[in-house]
Parts: C-alpha cells; structure tokens; sequence
C-alpha cells in the first residue's frame, strides 16, 4: 500500500514532494485527543523584587491558543487539509478562546462539552525588555484529567465513529488524559477495515506515556526521549542504541512505520525489512521554542500520507516542517506555502 523507498534521486523527490503538497488540499482527517489550552502571559521586566530575589514583570497581554489535538489541527487545517476534530472541551471563559483560536478549516462540530469538564490549561509566563526576545521564566500547568461516565463514555465512541466516515486519515492525539485509549484506537481500525474505500485509510499515533499500548496502526511519531523512557535505555548520540529502539517500538507497536524524531540530530524512519533512513535537520539547530513542535510532525506526516506519499516522503516533509515550526515561538503551525519553500530549499540546492 505504502511505498517504501524514496524515489531515485533528489530532484526527483523534490517534484513528488511539491505535488504531494498541492495535493494536501481538501483531504480529509480527523484528529481525535486531548485538546489543551496554551497559556502565554507576556509581561515587561520591571525589577527585582524587594521581597524576594525574583523579577517582577509589568503585564501586556494573554494569549490563548490550542494545544495538544487542537494544535495538531490547526497545523493539518494550515496545510489545507479539512480537519474534524473531536475531543472535549469545557464551558469556561478559557475554552471559548480556545475553539475561537482553531483555523476556519477546523470543524469544531465533533467537539464535546460534557458537563463539568475542564480543560488543561498550561500557562507559559514570558518576560523581556522592549528590544529583547521575550523568554519563557516559569509554567504552570493545570492538569484535568478526563473522567467520563459510561454514558458519556458511549456518547464520545458514537461520535467518533461518526466522525472517521469517509475520511482520508485519523490523527491520535494521547496526551495521558485518559481519553484516547488502546480500546478507542481498535474500535477505530475496525470501522475503517470495513470501509469499502480502495486505499487503507492512515491512523497515526502520538502517545505521550503509552505508545506500547497501540497495536497494529499505520505509523507513530515518538521524540527521542519519549523511547528512552519507554524501553529504560539511553540513547543519546549512540546509532547502536537508536537502531535497537527504533526497531524494538516498530516491533511491540506492529505498526508499518516509526518516525523516531531526535531534535537537533534530526530523525530515523524505521520500517519492517527495509534499512533504517536517517534524516538531518532541516534548517538551523539554532532552536527558538519547540512548543508544540510534535503535533506539527504528526499533522505534517498524517496529511502526507492521506494525500498518497510513501513513509519517507512524508518524514522528509514532517522533517522540514519540524525544522520551521522551533524557529517561531509558543504553539504555532506551518502553511503549505512555507512547507513549499522549505523543501525547495532542502532539496533543489543538493
């Protein structure tokens, strides 16, 4: 179903990767998940305190924007796809900001308000001068665990199976709010193995503390230190170490691919019976903020692979799309036309 291997030569890849963009347009995917609400509070610096050896910041302004599955959304949404997203949000002041910040090509319809709910709020203070960059000097993080009765519990299912007909890929957003689950993602698998569609439709995973759960799924997008964590090994800067991993998660999840990302040391795409392709970073490792940055590599991979790429065109794309997001600061996203140039950039030059 999935091609395994680039195509020859980089020029060539260069034009496959440009039309895969222009095909991005319109395809449909639901991102399911935890959706968070991200907190910026920008602030001056004024002095040091005279209570305490801290600052004390002038406030300007909040900002709230969506975190987790909605940030995962509105980067597929800016890479023009048409994105359901389903997940809970709750009835407060900061959830209304939150789902009026998601891109107009999100479909907040599948949203679901259960009573009582709150939402995840992490909150990112930022202090500067007038002429410095503002940095972030503390977080706070407001952590609301998902509780669902069984009714509510069933409700969600039902939404979800409605929302995944038809569509050309699933995002899974698994934060560790309970939420998205193992059991949600068979269910998933199940309803889209009886589609009549010709092509497999994509599920992809991004598990925060459970990856090893999911079974059986098109791809997964781990960070480097999310796999140590998983299998207790270091990995560091030993290729030994990260073949092992790779291999032991594309082993114990079955999936068809693991994008293995590693920050400034770029990525490993691993699939079954084919050598392990390992990526460079694409522009500076000169990082600015990776908020976020994780959900643009799974939007930027899912999207791809909806749109008819193979495992590595999808990871060269999520790659420069990664490279372009930790350049800007708080949650931001990545346009088709901005992915366009970056790999123009990337590949043309070679």
């Amino acid at each position: 179903m999935y091609p395994v291997h680039p195509l020859p030569g980089d020029h060539a890849l260069l034009a496959r990767c440009l039309s895969l963009i222009d095909a991005f347009n319109g395809k449909q995917v639901v991102v399911i998940g935890d959706v968070i609400a991200d907190e910026f509070i920008y602030g001056r610096l004024s002095r040091i305190s005279r209570e305490a050896p801290v600052l004390i910041l002038k406030y300007d302004t909040t900002v709230i924007t969506p975190g987790g599955a909605g940030n995962a959304a509105n980067n597929a949404a800016d890479l023009g796809a048409h994105v359901r997203l389903v997940g809970l949000v709750g009835r407060e002041p900061v959830d209304r900001r939150l789902v009026a910040a998601l891109r107009p090509g999100v479909d907040t319809s599948w949203l679901v308000r259960p009573p009582g709910h709150r939402t995840t709020v992490k909150t990112r203070i930022l202090a500067g001068s007038m002429h410095a960059a503002r940095q972030q000097v503390v977080r706070i993080d407001r952590e609301a665990p998902t509780k669902l009765n069984a009714a509510s519990h069933r409700r969600f299912e039902q939404i979800v199976s409605k929302a995944v007909d038809g569509c050309d890929a699933v995002l899974l957003s698994d934060y560790g709010h309970g939420l998205v689950t193992a059991n949600l993602a068979s269910m998933i698998r199940r309803l889209l193995h009886r589609s009549t569609r010709r092509r497999e439709t994509p599920i992809l995973v991004d598990s925060r503390y459970d990856l090893l759960r999911y079974r059986g799924l098109t791809a997964c997008t781990p960070n480097q230190s999310e796999a140590e964590q998983l299998l207790g090994v270091r990995i560091e800067d030993d290729l030994r170490a990260l073949e092992r991993a790779g291999r032991a998660i594309l082993k114990r999840t079955r999936t068809k691919a693991t994008l293995l990302t590693r920050g400034s040391r770029g990525m490993a795409l691993f699939q079954p019976g084919v050598r392990t392709e390992h990526i460079r970073i694409y522009g500076s490792d000169e990082v600015t903020d990776v908020t976020g940055a994780g959900d643009t590599v799974i939007a930027t991979m899912t999207v791809a692979l909806a749109a008819g790429a193979s495992f590595y065109e999808a990871a060269r794309l999520a790659n420069c799309a990664g490279g372009l997001v930790v350049m800007k600061r708080g949650t931001a996203t990545v346009s088709a036309n901005e992915l366009r140039r970056a790999v123009e950039r990337d590949l043309a030059s070679r």
